[in-house]
């Protein structure tokens, strides 16, 4: 068995483990859907429910850098270690005045978009919790959510909203 094969069936099995903890813990006694993991967004301007969120496992073996094809952005540097595919797509059916993407996690993570009009990274947006905010333009965009150590995964919500 090869190194990348195990390393991907780890990385499953992780997911497995952590969806069952999050689906075992109480709801508080509401009716609440659980977020999609790895799911693709497409979203227009006052979009429900705000905020939208998705999860999925951040990391992989690739550096950040190599995907965002820069060392750093406007909104912070590419760092951390990502999987070559992106997490997930979000497909923006206008433009956004005003749009934030943030990532909740355990562990410190990272996150790349690239999108219409370039490729923002960013680590430390809301603590140690990375997010993009501002303007976007209609399109596709790829989201990579990252970790700063190679291989190693952990599970983290996106969320994104047009609440300032």
């Amino acid at each position: 068995m090869s190194k990348t094969t195990l390393n991907e069936g780890i990385r499953f099995s992780l997911m497995i483990v952590t969806l069952g903890v999050i689906s075992a813990l109480p709801s508080g006694g509401t009716a609440q859907e659980t977020p999609p993991i790895f799911g693709d967004i497409t979203i227009s301007q006052k979009f429900s429910p705000d905020p939208l969120t998705v999860r999925g496992m951040s990391g992989g073996l690739v550096a950040g850098d190599k995907i965002a094809g820069i060392v750093d952005t406007s909104t912070g540097p590419c760092t951390g270690f990502v999987d070559k595919a992106p997490d997930h797509t979000i497909k923006l059916t206008n433009k956004f005045d005003y749009l934030k993407l943030q990532i909740q996690a355990p562990q410190d993570t990272t996150i790349i978009v690239k999108g219409p009009g370039g490729t923002w990274c960013n680590d430390d947006l809301d603590g140690k919790h990375p997010g993009i905010v501002g303007e976007w333009l209609p399109g596709d965009y790829q989201v990579w959510i990252g970790s700063y150590d190679k291989d190693k995964y952990f599970p983290y919500t996106l969320q994104v909203t047009e609440v300032k």
